[in-house]
């Protein structure tokens, strides 16, 4: 079954600017890949669990602060490369990510070593531009960035 993640599109406008929070992986794999593998904070949840509460749960566990409580907009699904779906609500606020404090997972590293080391989920977070943005983050994420400044462009048309 294929499996599905619940995530955060935390936004922000800074000046004239709109930026979105992103994450980067941890652990030693990731550790000197940038471009196309940050990603939104997300995790796994079961069937039974409300998406949107586990989403900003996985926030949390990702970042170490609470999801702030903006309006949470929904965006469409998207499916990445893996075949994993990522259901997705664009929220705006801010956080701190000087402060990101993530949950940590074992793996065994180097593989097939026996050894078994500590990892963050997450060792850094950031605020992009939607240009650099659109380079930062995995390619199957990418339609969540667009559905976010397709809405932010409307709402401004609208207002103004």
């Amino acid at each position: 079954m294929p499996k599905t993640s619940a995530g955060i599109l935390l936004y922000r406008r800074s000046g004239e600017t709109w930026q979105v929070l992103l994450v980067h992986p941890g652990g030693p794999f990731w550790k000197n890949k940038d471009n196309g593998v940050w990603s939104i904070p997300k995790g796994e949840y079961t069937a039974n669990e409300n998406a949107l509460v586990a989403a900003r749960r996985e926030f949390e566990e990702e970042l170490g602060q609470p999801c702030p409580n903006g309006e949470a907009v929904p965006l469409k699904p998207v499916k990445q490369n893996a075949g994993k779906t990522v259901v997705a609500w664009a929220v705006e606020g801010t956080i701190d990510t000087e402060n990101v404090n993530s949950n940590t997972f074992r793996m065994e590293h180097p593989p097939k070593s026996g050894k078994w080391i500590e990892v963050p989920e997450v060792d850094r977070a950031e605020w992009f531009a939607f240009d650099n943005a659109f380079v930062k983050i995995l390619p199957g994420q990418q339609p969540l960035l667009e559905q976010l400044q397709r809405m932010i462009t409307e709402r401004t048309n609208q207002s103004g």
